[in-house]
């Protein structure tokens, strides 16, 4: 029994002398000027997952093999192990390089696709800046236009849509946000625009809806030389609404607003 105990503490010291032994084998090579050991080294790290170990590898190796047989190698699993890593912005970048370096290469195709992959990967919530988001689309339709037959057409389109709808929902959102804060006329134009610019989008109706409002909030408390003016677009746009959404949810209360602003241009007409 006692025997068994020795044994059993003795396992996890054997183990972190082995992982010792391992890191400080690391470290040798890493410092080493064998360059084929350390690209069989990077490559072994690479194929055990260790991609951490494998990136700094072939960080060192990069400057060596420039315009050397394995350089096309190291390029590619440098950028493969940098996306592993979740590393997309470097990853991205490297990839978009191996295109430009390799132009010919098997890989060509496979990098620009990982390329813009990974600008996908980047994209920010649709509740922060979508500068990330934009330059995504941009690289995903480039990549569709320049392999129009590629086997990954599909799932970029599919990238795509997704990233259209997150802009689409911050427009959304940034022309609420106006309407919240009770800042009518930009709500208006960010809703006009949000209409005009996406005529399929599933917030179309609640964009018109508030748009009336916000036209009739913004109309009611103009200058007695707009009021008549803003009033009668604001009837224009009840007009257009009820017409396109004749079942609305909305509809009760945009035909109050509809009356109300009928009653305002009776009553300036009885003035003038």
């Amino acid at each position: 029994m006692q025997t068994m105990k020795n044994k059993s503490r003795l396992i996890p010291v054997l183990l972190s002398m082995a992982l010792l032994v391992s890191c400080n084998d690391y470290g040798k090579i890493l410092k080493s000027n064998d360059y084929d050991k350390k690209y069989e080294a990077a490559m072994a790290y690479y194929n055990e997952n260790s991609y951490s170990k494998a990136i700094q590898l072939f960080e060192n190796l990069n400057m060596h093999y420039r315009g050397k047989e394995n350089a096309e190698n190291i390029a590619w699993y440098y950028a493969q192990a940098l996306m592993k890593e979740e590393d997309y912005y470097s990853a991205g970048y490297h990839f978009q390089r191996f295109t430009r370096q390799f132009p010919y290469s098997e890989h060509a195709e496979e990098a620009a696709y990982l390329s813009a992959k990974c600008k996908y990967e980047e994209s920010s919530p649709y509740t922060l800046d979508q500068g990330t988001t934009k330059e995504a689309i941009k690289s995903l339709e480039h990549f569709a236009e320049r392999y129009p037959h590629s086997v990954h057409v599909p799932e970029v389109n599919g990238c795509l849509d997704e990233l259209r709808e997150k802009l689409l929902k911050k427009e959304y959102e940034i022309a609420m946000g106006y309407y919240r804060i009770e800042a009518y006329h930009a709500a208006y134009i960010s809703l006009q625009n949000f209409v005009n610019q996406y005529p399929e989008a599933p917030q179309r109706e609640d964009a018109m809806f508030y748009m009336l409002k916000s036209g009739y909030e913004y109309a009611s408390n103009s200058t007695a030389e707009k009021i008549s003016e803003r009033t009668e677009q604001v009837i224009n746009d009840f007009e257009k609404f009820s017409t396109t959404y004749a079942s609305s949810a909305y509809l009760p209360e945009a035909q109050a607003i509809y009356t109300k602003s009928r009653a305002i241009l009776a009553g300036l007409e009885k003035t003038n």
